[in-house]
């Protein structure tokens, strides 16, 4: 068992920088000899460091064997919150360069798909404007499968998502979240389609109607199943089944079927121009549209001004007009039981 050890005559005096940096580059080499290579130190060099570590930790941190090194649990564990160490430094550097210069830096976004289709060009495009010395970095994530580990790995500075009942949990006490307007799921036509010229629509009259929509395993297919379960009939069969929300815009804009969407990729993203959302009493579920950041984590200067576009979106809508009759609120999130 690892004994308790003593921070300031051990730890905090023998624990370098430079020694942990070593040790993440031979877990990821997997040899010491690779990790001398990629840093420019001889083998011994990388040896020596990782022993003064293990010595201070007090614990092995690498399992040697003939094909390779990996990570002890001790090793693991330790590298998760240096990782964080390192992040939180790297984090103060860019702060400085900011301070100097408030103009530059990076944000890093993490979003759903449906974000990418919806507010978040827009929101992009107002904020290169005011900040075009500001790198954005943007990856598609999914918090149905994924949560929010993008934030916990410290991949992404922000995840702005839609939240679907089953992961409230997910929100612990580590995240904090804003919720920026209320989004729902509807039905859209392209504008040329019939369907569209439409004042009323009775749920009836959609019963065989194909539609493109995600799997009724995810949180939007389930939706609209549910619906129709609801309304007493039985839902529309699905022609074509996909998680893309950039497909189903597509092949909705050609005129043939009905697609499943989010509101907000109509009332902010480029589909709204070729789109209609039918005028159908359907009881359709409204989810929370968030960004999410860490909790007690000081946002970077150029983070800070891109959650403040998103909110400026949010409430002015894509072309000036306010799309959703929602304040941004902060929100508490429920912990994990």
């Amino acid at each position: 068992m690892v004994k308790s050890l003593d921070w300031d005559s051990r730890i905090g005096k023998r624990v370098r920088l430079r020694d942990l940096h070593i040790l993440f580059a031979v877990a990821q080499h997997g040899s010491m000899g690779k990790a001398g290579l990629h840093l420019g130190m001889t083998q011994s060099a990388v040896s020596q460091a990782i022993a003064a570590l293990e010595h201070a930790i007090e614990a092995p941190l690498l399992d040697r064997a003939a094909r390779g090194v990996e990570p002890t649990v001790y090793g693991t564990a330790l590298m998760q919150r240096a990782q964080a160490a390192f992040d939180e430094l790297r984090s103060g550097i860019k702060d400085i360069e900011a301070l100097t210069d408030p103009a530059v830096g990076e944000v890093r976004i993490a979003c759903t798909e449906s974000i990418a289709a919806g507010i978040l060009p827009s929101a992009i495009e107002r904020f290169t404007n005011n900040h075009p010395r500001v790198q954005l970095h943007v990856f598609q994530t999914t918090t149905h499968t994924m949560g929010f580990a993008a934030l916990h790995e410290r991949k992404a500075d922000v995840v702005v998502t839609l939240l679907p009942k089953p992961f409230e949990a997910d929100l612990s006490e580590r995240l904090q979240a804003e919720v920026l307007f209320q989004d729902r799921i509807c039905l859209a036509v392209a504008k040329d389609n019939p369907w569209a010229r439409r004042r009323k629509i009775g749920v009836a009259e959609l019963a065989n109607v194909p539609l493109i929509s995600p799997a009724p395993d995810t949180p939007g297919g389930a939706a609209i199943i549910e619906a129709f379960r609801a309304a007493g009939i039985p839902a529309p069969p699905v022609a074509i089944t996909t998680f893309s929300v950039h497909l189903r815009n597509i092949l909705s804009m050609r005129g043939r079927f009905i697609a499943v969407l989010p509101s907000s990729v109509l009332q902010f993203g480029s589909a709204g121009n070729s789109l209609k959302e039918l005028p159908i009493d359907l009881p359709l579920p409204e989810w929370p549209a968030l960004v999410v950041t860490l909790k007690n984590r000081t946002l970077r200067p150029a983070v800070e001004r891109f959650v403040g576009c998103l909110r400026e979106v949010t409430q002015r809508g894509a072309h000036g007009q306010p799309a959703f009759d929602a304040s941004p609120t902060l929100v508490t999130a429920r912990p994990r039981r």
